[in-house]
């Protein structure tokens, strides 16, 4: 049975999913990762790339099963249960770091961790498009905000723990503490009342298109609109995934930066890929959102060609933040889109 309480409650829910995101966000740190873990087993870049490849993969199937597991049980249950999935993944991939099994630590961060960030991630989405109606497009842009955010503060626990401590340990301790924040914000989360509207808000106010109904999933997957959508968020997540899987390494052997000085550009990042997921859903809620996804494509155009010819620190590191902050645009404006043409559900 699915459970729903009153409006009190919207506020509260909006703030566990934000504490939830920035934990979730630490997938975007994992270039700060590649050099600790490649030296454990004398393993290659490639091999070692499995490791975050998997997790993307395996946090995109999460997101798919746990959006469709959603809508039989409700989110608290699902959310609950990527918060312990996610925080194991970490405790399975340090055993492997600590055994040496570069398999183990795949199968942990990778299939185990994934899974469970997709879980985590998709619920704080979904739920707040349903209390908020009135501000989709900000209210998701800032839950998902935290998901970009997450990065700045994984760099900055690693650049401290993993020198004094080693792999094993910081993934442990990654673990044990991301698996308790998302789980104990899972635990906020509740529907509203079927047709429960804010007061004094009537649909096609606040820039949200009205929609008739809401779509089922089988009916949205029958429109052409709804495979534009997709395409529209698989080419802009794939042009900058392109560059957080990589960044810190592109950053020593392309314009010269200290391993240290490429650390910080990790985290610095974060700001830019959870600012993005705000600003542009900001922006979309005044100006629309198709007019924002063709802004980020042309900006994005531009900035990959200017890449390919940079070679000084400043230039690169203000194309790279300019890369994310579309990239985090994606992100925080598509379920607004989504609910706009095929409703809140």
């Amino acid at each position: 049975m699915i459970e729903t309480k009153p409006q009190g409650n919207r506020n509260a829910i909006a703030v566990a999913a934000i504490i939830m995101q920035l934990s979730l966000g630490a997938v975007y740190g994992y270039s700060v990762l590649t050099t600790p873990i490649m030296q454990v087993g004398g393993w290659s870049a490639t091999l070692v790339a499995g490791m975050f490849e998997s997790a993307i993969f395996f946090l995109g199937l999460g997101c798919l099963l746990g959006g469709l597991w959603q809508d039989r049980v409700g989110p608290r249950r699902v959310a609950v249960t990527g918060g312990i999935l996610y925080g194991l993944g970490y405790i399975i991939a340090a055993y492997g770091a600590a055994a040496g099994s570069l398999l183990m630590i795949i199968l942990g961060y990778g299939v185990i961790g994934g899974l469970g960030n997709g879980f985590a991630y998709i619920t704080p989405v979904a739920t707040l498009v349903k209390w908020f109606p009135d501000k989709r497009g900000v209210v998701t842009g800032l839950a998902v905000a935290g998901f970009g955010v997450g990065a700045m503060i994984m760099t900055a626990f690693v650049s401290y723990w993993l020198p004094r401590y080693g792999v094993a340990s910081t993934l442990l301790w990654m673990g044990l503490g991301y698996g308790v924040i998302v789980t104990l914000g899972a635990l906020t989360f509740t529907l509203p009342p079927n047709g429960w509207r804010p007061p004094g808000w009537s649909p096609g106010e606040g820039g949200a298109k009205a929609v008739g109904r809401s779509y089922t999933a089988a009916e949205a997957l029958r429109t052409p609109q709804y495979w534009m959508l997709w395409l529209m968020l698989f080419l802009n997540v794939c042009a900058g995934i392109m560059i957080i899987s990589t960044l810190k390494p592109l950053a020593v052997e392309t314009v010269g930066m200290t391993a240290a000085a490429a650390v910080a550009l990790v985290g610095f990042m974060g700001l830019f890929n959870g600012g993005g997921r705000l600003f542009w859903a900001w922006v979309s809620d005044r100006i629309g959102r198709p007019r924002v996804f063709l802004i980020m494509y042309l900006m994005q155009a531009v900035l990959f060609g200017l890449l390919l010819l940079t070679t000084n620190v400043a230039m690169f590191s203000a194309i790279t933040a300019l890369i994310y902050l579309c990239y985090g645009g994606g992100f925080g404006t598509m379920p607004s889109f989504v609910a706009d043409y095929f409703g809140p559900e």
